[in-house]
């Protein structure tokens, strides 16, 4: 029936013909690149409630700084009519009142420790910041 030459040259063909038309795969067609995303930016820079920070700063900072922020005698500063908070920028409190400031720290004048999150490490970063807009407001 079938000879050796010809089994051989229909495998041939059927090799040929599957390899011609690419094995069944379909070929997509090659689309410009596209743009890729831009590169990780800063989260964007949080904002306090100063209505929230008020209350979290009685919570948190007031047995040190007084209830009105006009610091006590031998423990923390007043806050009102600082220099320290007028020069510095939300974001740089920010980053002050988590780490807080040793006795040892040359820029400390008080012979206090500022412990870091003013001593509530359940303070969150949301929390210091509207701590900082409620002191913008009283600010002098």
């Amino acid at each position: 029936m079938f000879n050796k030459v010809s089994i051989i040259s229909m495998i041939f063909a059927l090799v040929w013909l599957f390899s011609a038309c690419g094995g069944g795969e379909q070929q997509q067609p090659k689309s410009a690149p596209q743009p890729q995303a831009p590169a990780a930016t800063k989260p964007a820079a949080l904002k306090g409630d100063p209505a929230k920070g008020k209350t979290l700063f009685v919570q948190s900072c007031s047995a040190c700084h007084g209830q009105d922020a006009r610091g006590l005698k031998g423990l923390g500063k007043d806050l009102v009519s600082s220099e320290f908070v007028k020069q510095k920028t939300d974001q740089e409190l920010l980053e002050y009142v988590k780490k807080g400031r040793t006795v040892d720290d040359p820029l400390n004048t008080t012979g206090i420790p500022m412990p870091p999150k003013g001593g509530n490490p359940a303070l969150s970063d949301q929390n210091i910041m509207d701590i900082i807009a409620y002191l913008r407001t009283i600010h002098e």
